[in-house]
């Protein structure tokens, strides 16, 4: 088994849009139909315009099949003593098929995502771990923090 790993190109937004929809509908126990609309619509616009413009995804496959994938967001903003460059990162949708599991693949594609994240001059990348994907995490070096809030908009 020949396991490949590529960076995901324009002429992937539909597969990026399939694989993220696969990755939600897994994750979020009930998503309605309408909230899956509406993030589809989002999906569309989304990825033809920022991949290779502050956005990164990485598509593991075998023999040209899809296993996995694994996507990483910049942000920038004004710089402060924790975020020297401005810049950081925000992985997102670290998906292997069930059937890939436990073989590697997606410390491969966290690997791949950090290496894009310091070309690019961040001064860290960020996450929010699944129960099954914080081990993985953990190993690689990232570290929990409780000090995180968010206002909901909508």
């Amino acid at each position: 088994m020949n396991i490949t790993y590529r960076k995901a190109g324009i002429t992937d937004s539909e597969l990026l849009v399939r694989l993220r929809q696969t990755f939600l509908q897994e994750s979020i126990e009930g998503i309605s139909e309408s909230t899956m609309a509406a993030i589809t619509t989002q999906l569309i616009e989304y990825f033809p315009k920022h991949i290779g413009h502050g956005f990164v995804a990485y598509i593991a496959e075998i023999d040209g099949e899809t296993i996995a994938t694994a996507f990483l967001a910049i942000i920038e903003r004004p710089a402060n003593h924790s975020l020297i460059t401005g810049k950081s990162g925000r992985i997102s949708n670290v998906y292997v098929f069930p059937e890939h599991r436990k073989q590697g693949i997606a410390t491969q594609l966290m690997n791949l995502l950090a290496e894009e994240a310091r070309a690019a001059g961040l001064s860290y990348i960020e996450l929010s771990a699944t129960e099954s994907g914080k081990l993985v995490y953990e190993k690689l070096g990232y570290k929990l923090r409780h000090t995180e809030m968010k206002l909901n908009l909508k």
